[in-house]
């Protein structure tokens, strides 16, 4: 039914990276819709405590910390879901980090720690958690697989974040290799690709929100509702048919010409 396509009742999400900034934004509007939603941090304090926020309000919010850096803390982080549920509906891979540091001194754990985590990490978890997603697919009503990029994926930011941003691009097209295999099983994966939000990864945009407001088209930085909104989209019936796509929430930025 029409009335139904952002519905997300009766289904189960995992999402990492998820107790705070744009994971926590997701989670957030996934719970809104229905759906029961898992968080993963790698601190078990926050995750804990923004589960238990997330679910006052009588929706269903849980944790499981856990470090996913690591192929071996991917299984961890699978094997921790699997004990608990049957299927999996929709898995967000949000888990992410960045280095800043100028280019003849960018050090190899700056580009190893980013690498690992926002590439590595994704493909890995969702390997690992491919039955699961298998267990809840079916051609009518797809599994989705939801990465979360970044518009400096898309274009060049000019701040030194050498490894970020080329992280960033692997992804996206990481996304549409995973999407072209994965499709077959019914499993949907695409992505979305960020700009300027209040968090603690862009402390810019929380710190000096006016300032970086006057650059964006839009003449605004990103509200919770913006990352939410799409994220509904693509995990929901709306989305089925969305396949390796990445979506740009950016107001304008990456896409923009010079004369706007």
């Amino acid at each position: 039914m029409m009335t139904d396509l952002f519905s997300l009742a009766g289904r189960t999400a995992l999402i990492t990276g998820g107790s705070r900034g744009i994971g926590r934004m997701i989670a957030a509007g996934f719970i809104a819709q229905g759906a029961r939603v898992y968080i993963s941090s790698r601190k078990a304090a926050a995750c804990e405590a923004t589960a238990a926020e997330l679910s006052r309000n009588g929706g269903t919010c849980l944790p499981l910390p856990q470090d996913v850096s690591t192929v071996e803390g991917a299984k961890l982080l699978a094997r921790a879901y699997c004990e608990r549920e049957p299927k999996l509906d929709i898995l967000v891979n949000n888990a992410g980090a960045a280095w800043l540091a100028e280019f003849d001194a960018f050090p190899e754990k700056g580009w190893d720690k980013v690498m690992d985590l926002n590439v590595k990490s994704p493909f890995f978890l969702t390997q690992a958690l491919a039955e699961s997603l298998r267990n809840a697919a079916s051609k009518e009503k797809p599994a989705k697989v939801i990465n979360v990029a970044s518009i400096d994926g898309i274009r060049p930011n000019p701040q030194e974040t050498y490894s970020y941003q080329a992280s960033k691009a692997a992804l996206i097209h990481l996304t549409r290799r995973m999407a072209a295999r994965l499709i077959g099983e019914h499993i949907v994966v695409s992505a979305i690709a960020p700009g300027a939000f209040a968090t603690e990864m862009n402390v810019i945009a929380r710190d000096h929100s006016e300032e970086v407001a006057a650059r964006i088209p839009a003449k605004r930085i990103g509200a919770d509702e913006d990352m939410a909104g799409v994220a509904i989209y693509l995990a929901s019936r709306a989305g089925d048919y969305v396949v390796g796509v990445t979506i740009t929430v950016d107001g304008g930025v990456a896409f923009a010409s010079a004369s706007i």
